[in-house]
């Protein structure tokens, strides 16, 4: 507990720092390419446009999901996973690559990862503003539901950063955690109801899609899709999901700062 009270301090007295070293990491990484900062949406938008044709309209052949077009149904919940997936990666290999600038300046290391992590919520906001704007031509008015929204925006960065903590810490130790991260990572998109959901599947049965909601980017992408489509207050009408899925951070969080604290001073020998 007193090494999770530790990191969170470091996050507060270091957040201005923290956005400013994330929006430096936006304009660098784009600053070899002509369009910049444009790849951020147009790669999203060129796999989302993959992802219908294959899972829409090929395997599903234009069937609704729970009386929703699938095209507003995958849209309302894949804007997460352009988020999440980048920043896990990133935030994942973010001390080992970045050590050797960040010993120059003089911050903690716990907010390596989160700058990080900060610079992929950016073109998050623009590419959910720009799918909150389609979805308002195919009929999903904007709602109360919609204050969700910063709820669940939260509750990613959130995860990102207590399981960031676990896997920047290992990885810096061990390079193949980075290579067991990504192997996970590219499962997830198949095992959360981001392209298909469990819940109007026939064919599974109840347990297995109790199974499947352990994983925590479920609760995430459902309640994306609660607030864009305007269906539920996803977080009051599942309490129990919720105790679930913060009891799960908490956890996460307290392992994550225990390992990053412990090692972090000998996070150069590792190099």
């Amino acid at each position: 507990m007193k090494s999770m009270l530790t990191v969170i301090k470091e996050q507060i007295s270091s957040f201005y720092l923290i956005i400013r070293l994330s929006l430096f990491e936006v304009k660098s990484s784009n600053n070899n390419n002509y369009l910049g900062m444009l790849w951020e949406l147009i790669n999203p938008m060129i796999q989302i446009g993959i992802y219908w044709f294959v899972f829409g309209y090929g395997i599903r052949g234009g069937e609704p999901v729970g009386g929703i077009p699938y095209i507003h149904w995958m849209l309302s919940g894949i804007a997460v996973w352009f988020f999440f997936n980048p920043a896990i990666l990133e935030a994942s290999k973010s001390i080992y690559t970045r050590i050797n600038f960040i010993a120059k300046m003089n911050f903690p290391m716990s907010v390596i990862p989160t700058y990080v992590i900060f610079s992929k919520l950016y073109p998050h906001i623009v590419l959910t503003a720009i799918i909150a704007i389609i979805l308002q031509f195919a009929g999903y008015t904007i709602s109360i539901y919609y204050l969700q929204l910063f709820y669940f925006m939260f509750a990613t960065i959130a995860l990102l950063l207590a399981v960031s903590l676990i896997t920047s810490t290992l990885a810096t130790i061990v390079r193949d955690v980075q290579m067991i991260v990504q192997a996970v990572v590219r499962t997830l998109i198949y095992l959360s109801p981001l392209l298909w959901t469990p819940k109007h599947s026939e064919k599974l049965p109840e347990f297995v899609q109790l199974i499947m909601m352990v994983n925590p980017l479920y609760y995430i992408v459902e309640g994306y899709r609660s607030a864009l489509l305007g269906t539920s207050w996803f977080m009051i009408e599942n309490v129990q999901y919720t105790i679930y899925f913060w009891s799960l951070i908490l956890v996460l969080f307290t392992i994550g700062s225990f390992l990053h604290l412990k090692f972090r001073n000998h996070f150069i020998d590792y190099l």
